[in-house]
Parts: C-alpha cells; structure tokens; sequence
C-alpha cells in the first residue's frame, strides 16, 4: 500500500505571486521530487536562501536541494533560450543541474509567439490583458490549434527544421499582414534552436512516465504551478488571467497522473491581496494603504519587475480557491507586511448592487460591479519576522490567522514572516503531518 500524504499540490489561491516559490522551497526538503505542471517564463519564484537570492522562472524551486530530482511537466511551455541562461545562473551559484528534467511533451516557445503576443496586445488598445509579452499565450494557441513544436520534435534536427519552415512561413502571413512586422528567416531560427537542443537534449524524457514510477516507488512528490487561482483560463477573473490551468487539476493534467495518485492540495495565499496587470480588484486600496503594503512587502514583479495592486485580504476569493481546488491546508505568507498596521480589514463578502454576495461571480462584468464588505480587526503594531512559533505571534496576530481560518473554512498549516527560508512558522508539515492545522489547533 502507498505511503499516505506523499504527493502534494502547490496552488496559488489568488492572482499570482502569493509566495509559492518560498512555500514550495520549503517543503522541497521532505520531497523526493519536484514536478512543475504548467505556465512558462510569464512566472517567476522568487527564493531566499541564507542570504542569496534566486529568481526561478522554468526550473522547479526544489533545484536548491541537491538530493532533490526536478521536472519540468508537460502542461509548461518552455522558451529554450530562457531555460538555458536560467541554467546558466543555477549552475554559476554551484548548483547541480543533473537531477533537471524536461517532459518530451512540452511545448517551445519560438520567435514568432513573443512577436505575436506582443504585437496582439499592443493592438488590443483599451482591451489590453495585461500579458507579459513573453509568447505564452501564443504557445498555448499553436498547442491547442495542433500546430506547435514540441521538446521531443526540437530534439529531433530532421522533425525541427520540417515544422519551423512550414510554420515561419504561415506565421509570416500574419507577421507581415496583420501587425506590419519583419518576416522572420526560417534557416537562421533553425540554426538557433538547433543550438538549444544540443544543450537540453540530456534533460528530456517521458516525464509521465518518470512520475508514475516515483508515485509506485512511494517516493514524495510535490507538485507546484505558476500563478495563480484567479488567473485560471477556465475558473479565472476571464478574459483578465493566463493561458494555462494553475489550479489542483491542472496538475493531473500538466504532468500524466490521475487524481487518485494526489494525496493534498495547499493553497498559498499573502495575509493581504495584489494583483498584476488588468482586470476588477474588489479589494484594491488605492491609498496610503496600498502604497505601505507595496513598500513593506516590495511588491514588484519578479519576471516584469511591475509594480503589483495592492488591497485587504479577499475572503470571498479565499473560499473560491478552497473550492475550485479541493485545498485542505494553506500557507499565509507576508504576515509581517501588516505590521505596522492600528487596524486590517478583511473582505467577508461583496455587495453586488444592493445584494450581498458571498460566493465568487465567475463573470468579470460582474466582479467589476462588486464593493466588499468589510470586518475590520485590531492590528499589532509590532514586528513579527522574529516569530518561529505560533505562541511567539502577538495575540491580535493570531487572532487574525484564525479569522482568516475561520472565514475559509480551511487549516493554516505554516505561516510566512519574510522571504528568507527560517522566516517561517511550520504548524504542520503537509507532506508527513497530520491533516490538522491553525484551525483546528
């Protein structure tokens, strides 16, 4: 019989950047491996370990651990050149990329997706989405249109050069016709990734089939995503989110496994809310408020370096992503951001012109319509980034992880007090632990 609670999803539960990078790095010392099931370059993880700063894009956060086997699944969609100075960077700090594997399946971002998708946005005017302009979104379309490149097909010379020329020359067409670009030369963008492939072809394998050996091995698997709940191309703030599926079942899907082989879900949520790019943010403080919390918490875009939105923590949305993902802990990160703070307001539900909503609206239209309702809890006026135990937190401190808890309806299983590695409060340990947590302590 399998080993109980050895695989366990990562999940942001709002729009991206909630700390998962820290979270996942965290619990990467109990895993045996380190599986990432979707997105691509538009994320980034950002890592603080005993003083040094790493900023992972592709590469799973368990890099880090040298014992630890990292894959890059299926549902991602990898810009070679990216991953290999990213690979660059890893192995310059004296960091071992041997155990770095890509799924065959994966899809490659090529020229033409990052001219399209930069292209496309500028010409959306008002309409914009907010993309990073990294092709994402473009790699997805060729990949869902049966007209993308594979890792398997950019290993191959013969496969490649056969798929670039047929398609530099249909996405020409559109270069040139629609967005008035260069054309791009098919040779040279062979001779290019023919160069990348040299160098990833020792990395590529049958990742599903690699996962499916370690889940019989009983070996700990963690499974984390990029961005987050509300950025979900079916569940998300739409058409405002990310081409891909971050939430608990895009992680059956972005690496090969069935759901029976998933153990836990975690949500990683900030104990306050931002967002980047376009879209309705209920909860968005537009004030002295949103500046200090972009300050302290330095809320700057790890990829783009853009400045995030900030406001209150969003119940509505919290109990949304314990929902849509099946989430049975979460990881509260940035506490110490609040500091500061005489009071903290917390959205308990939205009023939808006139009527309280408490449940998530799945339109935008709608969501731009919502104003939250507010509970507003003492703060604590006093440092935290020292506290390694919930009995060190101020009390007004943990009377707020406890609301926030409560309003979920979910455990809080380690809490964040800054970006370091032994910034952190572990209630339990969602790999081995008991399935109990804050709320229920």
């Amino acid at each position: 019989m399998r080993r109980p609670l050895a695989n366990v999803i990562v999940i942001g539960a709002q729009w991206g950047d909630e700390g998962k990078g820290k979270i996942t790095d965290l619990l990467s010392k109990s895993a045996d491996v380190v599986v990432r099931y979707q997105g691509g370059v538009n994320a980034g993880h950002t890592v603080v370990v005993e003083g040094q700063t790493f900023k992972l894009h592709l590469i799973p956060s368990g890099i880090l651990y040298p014992d630890t086997e990292c894959i890059i699944g299926s549902g991602t969609v990898i810009d070679p050149k990216v991953l290999i100075e990213e690979l660059d960077q890893v192995e310059a700090l004296g960091i071992s990329t041997a155990k770095l594997m890509i799924s065959q399946a994966a899809h490659v971002t090529m020229p033409y997706h990052r001219m399209i998708d930069k292209a496309s946005e500028e010409r959306r005017g008002s309409q914009k989405i907010g993309t990073t302009g990294r092709g994402i979104g473009p790699t997805y379309a060729d990949k869902s249109e049966r007209t993308g490149i594979r890792m398997i097909d950019l290993i191959n010379p013969d496969r490649l050069k056969e798929q670039v020329h047929w398609t530099v020359n249909y996405k020409n067409v559109i270069l040139e016709k629609l967005y008035n670009l260069s054309p791009l030369d098919a040779e040279a963008v062979v001779k290019e990734y023919l160069e990348y492939a040299d160098r990833l072809r020792p990395h590529v394998i049958d990742a599903s089939l690699n996962i499916y050996n370690a889940i019989q091995e009983r070996r700990n698997i963690l499974f984390e995503g990029a961005q987050g709940t509300l950025l979900d191309l079916d569940h998300g703030t739409y058409p405002y989110v990310t081409s891909s599926n971050p939430v608990a079942g895009g992680a059956c899907v972005g690496t090969g496994i069935g759901p029976t082989m998933i153990d836990r879900v975690i949500g990683v949520a900030k104990a306050y809310t931002t967002r980047v790019g376009e879209g309705p943010f209920p909860t968005e403080a537009k004030d002295e408020v949103g500046e200090l919390l972009g300050d302290r918490g330095a809320e700057f875009g790890t990829t783009t370096g853009r400045k995030r939105r900030c406001g209150w923590f969003d119940g509505v949305i919290g109990r949304y992503a314990v929902r849509i993902n099946g989430m049975d802990c979460m990881a509260i990160t940035k506490l110490d951001v609040l500091d500061e703070l005489d009071e903290i307001k917390v959205c308990v539900a939205y009023d939808m012109e006139g009527e309280r909503c408490e449940d998530f609206p799945s339109s935008s239209i709608q969501l731009a319509k919502c104003k939250p309702i507010y509970e507003t809890l003492p703060g604590w006026q006093q440092s935290t980034v020292d506290c390694r135990t919930l009995e060190d937190l101020p009390k007004q401190a943990l009377d707020y992880l406890r609301f926030l808890a409560e309003l979920m309806n979910v455990p809080i299983a380690i809490v964040s007090l800054g970006a370091s590695r032994d910034q952190t409060i572990v209630v339990e340990d969602p790999i081995h632990g008991p399935k109990r947590g804050l709320l229920y302590s």
